[in-house]
C-alpha cells in the first residue's frame, strides 16, 4: 500500500510543478484584448503623412552614421523608425485571413522601402565621403545570426506588442534587426552603382522581414486570435487560398535561403578552424586569407610570407582539405618568392596588413597622447587654482602660513592599481584645533569638487 500511495503523491507533485511551469510561461497573462492589438498594429500599418516624413528624416540619419561610421547615430535612427509597423501587419494578417490588412501592409511596407531606398541614394550621391565604412559593409551579406535575431526578435516584438501595458520592446527590435541600415546600404548601392551591395543589403532587408513577419504570424496563431469572418462562404475559401498561396510563396524561398546562410556560415567557420589548426609553421605565417563561398569551385586563398613551404606540404594541405569534409573546394596558397605568384598582389596585401596594424598602433598611441594631453592640462589646472585656494584658505584661516595643492599618483600595493590623488600640504602658525582642520578639508572637497583630499598639516 506504501508504494502506490508515494507514486501518487509523486505524480501530484509533478502535475503541481507542470501547473506552476505553465503558469509562468503562460502568454494570456496581461494579455490586451485580441481586437485592440490587432487595431494597435493596424494602426502602425499606414505610411503617410507625419509617419512618411519620420521614416525620411530617419533614413538620413542612419545614412549619416552610415557614412561617417557612427554606431550611435545608426542606432538612434533605427530607435525613431516606424518600419516595424507594416512587416508586423503582414504576419498580423496572415495570422487572422484579414487579406485587406495584408495588401494594406504590403502597400505600405513597398512605398517605405521605395522612398527609403531613393533617399538614401540621394544623400549618398551628394555626399563628399564616398568610402564603404565598416558599419555599411556589414549590412552586405546576411548571416545566421541575423536570421535568428530577426526570428526571436519578431517574437518579442508581437509579444510585447499584445499586451496590455506598452513596454520598450518593438524598438528594441527595430534596433536589433536592424531594419533601416540594410535599405540605406542598398540606397548607397544604387548611388555607387554596385550590384553586390545593393543585393546583398536587400536580401538582409528581406531576410529580416520575412522572419520578423513570420514570427507575428506563429505567434497569433498559437495565441488563437480571431480570424477575419465572411458573409459569404466562397469570398472565405477565396481569401483562405490567398493567404495560404502568400504565406507559402514567401515562407518557402525564405527558409531555403536561410539553409544556404547556414550552410555557408558554418562553411567558414570550418574553413577558419581549418587555416587556424593546419597553417602552422615554424618559420612561415599566415598574413592574410580571402574566403569565397559564391564561386565554383568555393575558394580557400592564403597568403603566406616567411620561409617557402614545399610542394610536398601544399600537396599535403590540399588532400586535408578533402579529408576535413570541405565539398567542392579549392586551396590556393600565395608564398613571397615561389615562382608563380603574383607578387604585386602579395606585395598589396602585405602593405594593406602593415597599414590596419599600423592604424590599429597610430590609434592607440593617439589615445595615449590625449590621456597623457588630459592629465597635463588638469595638472595645470591644479596649480592655477592652487594659488586661489590657498589665499582664500588665508582668509578662512588666518594662521595659515604656507599651502601647496597638487595632484600625485598613488600606487596600492595589495590590488596592484594605480591611482590619482589630490594632495593639499598646509602649514600653520600653531597647531589647529581637530574642527578647524576637518573644516579645511570639507571645505578642500566642496571647492576643488573632488571626492577626497589627503591633507598633510605641518
Amino acid at each position: 500500500m506504501e508504494e502506490p500511495k508515494a507514486r501518487k503523491k509523486n505524480k501530484s507533485q509533478f502535475i503541481r510543478f507542470l501547473l506552476y511551469i505553465g503558469n509562468r510561461f503562460d502568454l494570456h497573462e496581461g494579455k490586451e484584448d485580441e481586437l485592440a492589438t490587432i487595431e494597435y498594429i493596424s494602426k502602425n500599418v499606414e505610411f503617410k503623412g507625419a509617419n512618411l516624413w519620420i521614416l525620411i528624416f530617419a533614413i538620413l540619419v542612419a545614412s549619416v552614421g552610415l557614412n561617417v561610421n557612427s554606431t550611435a547615430v545608426i542606432i538612434g535612427a533605427m530607435l525613431i523608425s516606424p518600419l516595424m509597423g507594416p512587416i508586423m501587419g503582414i504576419g498580423m494578417a496572415a495570422g487572422i485571413n484579414d487579406f485587406d490588412l495584408l495588401k494594406r501592409s504590403l502597400r505600405n511596407l513597398g512605398v517605405a522601402v521605395f522612398i527609403a531606398i531613393l533617399t538614401s541614394s540621394i544623400y549618398f550621391s551628394f555626399t563628399p565621403l564616398d568610402d564603404a565604412q565598416s558599419e555599411l559593409l556589414a549590412r552586405t551579406e546576411p548571416t545566421i545570426w541575423d536570421v535568428l535575431i530577426a526570428l526571436f526578435g519578431g517574437l518579442a516584438g508581437i509579444i510585447a506588442g499584445s499586451r496590455k501595458e506598452k513596454s520598450n520592446a518593438i524598438p528594441g527590435v527595430a534596433i536589433a534587426t536592424a531594419l533601416m541600415p540594410p535599405l540605406c546600404t542598398a540606397g548607397y548601392g544604387l548611388a555607387t552603382m554596385n550590384p553586390y551591395y545593393f543585393l546583398g543589403a536587400f536580401y538582409l532587408f528581406f531576410i529580416n522581414s520575412v522572419f520578423i513577419s513570420l514570427s507575428t504570424y506563429l505567434i497569433v496563431r498559437f495565441m488563437k486570435y480571431p480570424k477575419k469572418e465572411f458573409m459569404d462562404n466562397k469570398r472565405e475559401k477565396r481569401v483562405q487560398t490567398y493567404i495560404t498561396l502568400f504565406t507559402i510563396l514567401t515562407i518557402v524561398p525564405s527558409v531555403y535561403l536561410a539553409y544556404g546562410i547556414v550552410v555557408r556560415s558554418f562553411w567558414e567557420e570550418q574553413a577558419k578552424t581549418f587555416i587556424t589548426n593546419e597553417f602552422v609553421f615554424p618559420k612561415t605565417q599566415v598574413l592574410n586569407s580571402e574566403l569565397s563561398y559564391s564561386t565554383d569551385p568555393r575558394l580557400i586563398k592564403i597568403n603566406l610570407i616567411g620561409e617557402v613551404i614545399d610542394d610536398r606540404d601544399i600537396a599535403s594541405l590540399r588532400e586535408k582539405v578533402k579529408s576535413n569534409g570541405f565539398e567542392n573546394t579549392e586551396l590556393q596558397i600565395n608564398q613571397s618568392g615561389s615562382r608563380g605568384t603574383d607578387m604585386n598582389v602579395l606585395r598589396s596585401d602585405i602593405l594593406k596588413d602593415l597599414y590596419e596594424r599600423n592604424e590599429r598602433l597610430i590609434q592607440d598611441k593617439d589615445e595615449k597622447i590625449s590621456l597623457l594631453e588630459n592629465e597635463v592640462a588638469n595638472y595645470g589646472q591644479v596649480r592655477l587654482l592652487g594659488n586661489e585656494i590657498a589665499n582664500e584658505a588665508k582668509i578662512n584661516h588666518p594662521t595659515l602660513k604656507k599651502f601647496t595643492l597638487n595632484r600625485s599618483m598613488v600606487s596600492d600595493l595589495d590590488n596592484k592599481t594605480t591611482d590619482t590623488l589630490l594632495l593639499a600640504y598646509a602649514q600653520f602658525a600653531k597647531k589647529p584645533s581637530a574642527i578647524e582642520t576637518t573644516k579645511l578639508t570639507d571645505w578642500l572637497k566642496l571647492r576643488t569638487k573632488s571626492d577626497t583630499v589627503a591633507l598633510i598639516l605641518y
